[in-house]
C-alpha cells in the first residue's frame, strides 16, 4: 500500500511506514482535523501568503520574478522532496524544533542556488547575472526559459520515485545516501529526457514543460489528495509499483492529449491550468489536510477543483492586467500557482510542521 499521512503527521496502515514521520508531529497535533480550518488559515495566512507575495512579485515585479525565482523555485523543489520526505527534516532536526524548519529552508534555499547554476552550466555556461538579474540580454545566459525544462523534470522524476515508487528500492540504504541517490537520479533521468526530446528538437521545451506539470498534477491527485486509493488496495508491491507508474504516465499523457489537440490549448495555457490544479491539491491535501476517507473522496476532490479553478480565475485576471515583454500571463500563472502558492505550502507543512501552531492549538485545547 503506498504511504500514507504524506506530509500530515497522520499513521499509515500497519506494516507500512509514512514517507515522513514527524516525531513531535503526532503528539503535537492530536487529532488534525478537530483544528481545522483554523489551522490551514492561519498558517496560511503567517507563512504561505508571505512567502508567495515575495515569490510572485518580489524581483521587478510579476515578469521579473517569474524570470528569477521562477526557475529558483523548481531547482529548489527537488531539495525540498529529500529533505521533507527521504531525510524525514534532517538535518534540522538536529536543532531545537523553533529552529528545525529554518534551518532547513536556509539548506533548500542554498541548494536551490547550487542545482540553478548547474542547470545553467547544462543548457549554457554558468553566469550568475542569467539567473539574478531578470533584465539579463542575450550576451547572459537566461536560466527563463532555458532550464526550465530540467528543471521541471529533475521534479517530477522525484516524485516519481518518491510517490509512484514508494522509495523503492533506495529506501534499503542509509537515509542520508538514499537521499542523495533520488537526486542524482532524478538529475540523471531529467537530463536523459531534456537531451533526447527536447535538446534533440523531437519536443518543444513548452510543450516539454507542460507535460511535466501535467504529469505533477496527477502525481497530486493520485498520491496526496487522495492517498493512493484506489491503487492502494494492490497488496503485492511488485504490480501495485507497476499499477502506481503506469496510472500516472498514462494519466498524464491522455490529459495533456485532451487539452492540446480537442481543447485547443497552448502549452503556457496547459501548464497554467495543471498547475492551478497542483496548487489547489496542495491547499486541499496539506495544508488543510483534506485527507479523503472512504466517504470523503469525492468530495476532496470537488474541493480541489473548485479551489483550482477559483486560483486559475484569480492569477489569470490578475495577469490580463500586467503588460508582458518576453513572458505570457498563463507563464506567470503557472509559476504563482506552482512555485508561489505550492512551495510554500510544502515547507511550512513538510519541513515547518506547521511551527509554532500545533502547540498553539494544543494548549488552546486544553485550556479550561
Amino acid at each position: 500500500m503506498p504511504p500514507a499521512g504524506l506530509m500530515t503527521g497522520s499513521p499509515a496502515p500497519v506494516g507500512r511506514p509514512p514517507i515522513t514521520t514527524p516525531r513531535d508531529g503526532r503528539r503535537a497535533e492530536g487529532s488534525p482535523l478537530a483544528r481545522q480550518p483554523w489551522l490551514g488559515l492561519v498558517g496560511g495566512l503567517v507563512f504561505v501568503v508571505p512567502f508567495a507575495v515575495p515569490l510572485a512579485f518580489g524581483v521587478g515585479g510579476a515578469e521579473g520574478s517569474l524570470f528569477v525565482l521562477g526557475p529558483l523555485a523548481t531547482f529548489a523543489l527537488p531539495v525540498v522532496a529529500v529533505i521533507a520526505f527521504w531525510w524525514e527534516d534532517w538535518p534540522g532536526t538536529r536543532l531545537r524544533s523553533a529552529w528545525a524548519g529554518w534551518a532547513d529552508t536556509a539548506l533548500v534555499i542554498v541548494g536551490a542556488v547550487a542545482l540553478t547554476v548547474a542547470g545553467q552550466a547544462v543548457t549554457a555556461r554558468p553566469d550568475l547575472a542569467g539567473i539574478f538579474d531578470p533584465g539579463a540580454g542575450p550576451e547572459h545566459a537566461a536560466t527563463f526559459p532555458a532550464t526550465m525544462p530540467l528543471a521541471g523534470a529533475a521534479f517530477v522524476v522525484m516524485l516519481q520515485l518518491t510517490l509512484a515508487c514508494e522509495r523503492w528500492p533506495l529506501d534499503r540504504l542509509d537515509r542520508t545516501w538514499s537521499g542523495i541517490l533520488a537526486l542524482i537520479t532524478a538529475w540523471a533521468v531529467a537530463l536523459l529526457l531534456t537531451r533526447t526530446l527536447v535538446a534533440s528538437g523531437v519536443v518543444g521545451g513548452a510543450d516539454f514543460g507542460a507535460l511535466m506539470v501535467t504529469t505533477g498534477m496527477w502525481q497530486t491527485v493520485l498520491f496526496v489528495v487522495l492517498q493512493g486509493w484506489p491503487l492502494d488496495r494492490i497488496e503485492s508491491r511488485a504490480p501495485r509499483l507497476l499499477a502506481n507508474n503506469a496510472a500516472v504516465a498514462v494519466g498524464a499523457l491522455l490529459t495533456y492529449a485532451a487539452l492540446s489537440a480537442p481543447a485547443g490549448l497552448g502549452a503556457d495555457t496547459i501548464s497554467a491550468v495543471c498547475g492551478c490544479v497542483i496548487a489547489g491539491g496542495l491547499l486541499v491535501g496539506i495544508l488543510f489536510e483534506g485527507r479523503p476517507r472512504p466517504v470523503r473522496r469525492w468530495r476532496a476532490l470537488t474541493l480541489v477543483a473548485v479551489v483550482s479553478a477559483a486560483l486559475f480565475i484569480v492569477l489569470t485576471r490578475f495577469a490580463g492586467t500586467v503588460l508582458w515583454q518576453r513572458a505570457t500571463a498563463s507563464d506567470w500563472v503557472a509559476h504563482a500557482a506552482l512555485n508561489a502558492i505550492g512551495l510554500p505550502v510544502i515547507l511550512h507543512v513538510g519541513i515547518g510542521r506547521r511551527w509554532p501552531f500545533p502547540r498553539i492549538w494544543n494548549e488552546r485545547k486544553d485550556t479550561p
